[in-house]
């Protein structure tokens, strides 16, 4: 493993309680880079980004994520890793009843921050980022959908994560609007975070190509590994066939299981379980 490897999985087993999603995982994400995660329904996207932040556990082969040891990570550990981990969701999950502001400043509450004027900065920081400096008076309802995603890229940046982990972000945008939320994703990668889009829209992937990762038949299919179980490059001919392919199934994680993450300051949207999936990762590959 590199000095700049953030995501490294060697020989690992993905389960969904007793069973086997992907088998002999080898993986290898570093700083800076950029990763399409993509693959029908049921071959294991969402199983692969639970087991990054921890919510199914690594019970073989070596998996690090952030500077963390999954096979050897305690409970009260994996709050400070998901500190580590932004979530960008497809269908934004603000909260409806508050401000723009007050939803960013509702998170950081909720992650420990005490001191307001530090808030504040931190809030003005990340919005001036996504280039929405005059909209934290706003209600979520009184935003465009591209500017309501630019709000959730927003706070997945507020506790300065090395990894963003992005759910078909552009899933619910029209073609133009996705294009800018792609240049802003591209933009956090290049400040030395490793962004993760699970998507199926191969349109983006042709129009900002970068590294494909693919989940297929029980494996990851990764040019980049050097385990004998990965299979070649993914190419054209696949993501053609993968477009027939469309995921309907719920997001891939719930907002107060991942930005919700200190022990000592739980909410009433701190309580809420871990979800279980009874969809992606359960369907046979040939529903959509």
């Amino acid at each position: 493993m590199g000095l700049d490897t953030i995501i490294s999985l060697n020989k690992v087993s993905v389960y969904q309680k007793q069973h086997l999603v992907l088998a002999n995982v080898c993986l290898h994400i570093d700083k800076g880079e950029f990763v399409y995660l993509i693959g029908r329904t049921g071959s294991g996207k969402s199983s692969l980004l639970k087991t990054f932040y921890a919510d199914l556990p690594v019970i073989d082969g070596n998996a690090s994520i952030a500077g963390h040891d999954l096979r050897t990570i305690k409970n009260k550990q994996i709050p400070m890793l998901r500190r580590k981990i932004g979530i960008v969701f497809q269908d934004f999950q603000l909260l409806i009843d508050r401000s723009v502001e007050a939803n960013l400043m509702f998170v950081l509450r909720a992650t420990g921050w005490k001191d307001k004027n530090k808030m504040r900065d931190r809030i003005d920081d990340v919005m001036a980022k996504v280039g929405l400096t005059t909209k934290g008076y706003k209600m979520p309802h009184q935003l465009s959908g591209g500017e309501q995603q630019r709000v959730v890229i927003a706070r997945a940046l507020l506790n300065d994560p090395e990894i963003i982990l992005a759910d078909e972000p552009t899933g619910n945008l029209d073609p133009e609007t996705s294009d800018g939320i792609m240049n802003l994703l591209f933009d956090i990668s290049k400040t030395g975070r490793a962004v993760i889009m699970a998507t199926h829209d191969y349109g983006l992937i042709e129009r900002f190509p970068s590294r494909i990762i693919k989940c297929e038949m029980g494996k990851v299919v990764d040019q980049k590994c050097e385990e004998d179980n990965v299979g070649p490059e993914t190419n054209n001919h696949d993501l053609e066939e993968d477009k027939l392919e469309k995921d309907g199934t719920q997001n891939v994680v719930e907002h107060s299981d991942v930005i919700i993450v200190n022990d000592d300051n739980q909410t009433k949207e701190e309580h809420n379980p871990a979800p279980e999936i009874d969809s992606e990762d359960t369907k046979p590959a040939n529903q959509g």
